[in-house]
């Protein structure tokens, strides 16, 4: 494999056809909880909030991956599957797919994430992680 048929060499980071379904929502949102975990136990603030600022981008790409299936009408049926059965690949809950960037933008909320996500002139990575 090696990433062979991805013409990015799997750099999804910096990938523009990088797509979420309603499908990769758990294991985004637990992706989550373990930043917000790693950021409580980091040894300093600047740490954790480097932390933080690293992984909005992915937030927001999940707060609007929760937007956009809630406005389709799965965001039950997405939070109801269960990975270790058999799925039917063909629901929409698979089937239907969001560029993670443009989720990032819809998933965009002031409220919860910093305006100004750098320290000490260091950005983070921008792409969706």
């Amino acid at each position: 494999m090696n990433g062979d048929a991805c013409p990015c060499n799997l750099d999804c980071h910096n990938c523009d056809k990088f797509v979420l379904s309603g499908a990769d929502l758990l294991y985004w949102r637990r992706k989550r909880e373990q930043w917000r975990l790693l950021a409580e136990r980091a040894p300093d603030d600047a740490t954790a909030d480097y932390l933080h600022c690293y992984f909005e981008p992915t937030a927001r790409a999940i707060d609007g991956l929760e937007k956009a299936l809630a406005g389709l009408g799965l965001l039950d049926d997405a939070l109801a599957l269960d990975l270790r059965k058999p799925q039917d690949y063909f629901h929409r809950v698979w089937s239907t797919a969001f560029r993670a960037a443009d989720l990032a933008d819809a998933g965009h909320n002031e409220d919860e994430y910093s305006v100004t996500c750098t320290a000490d002139g260091d950005d983070p990575e921008q792409g969706v992680a």
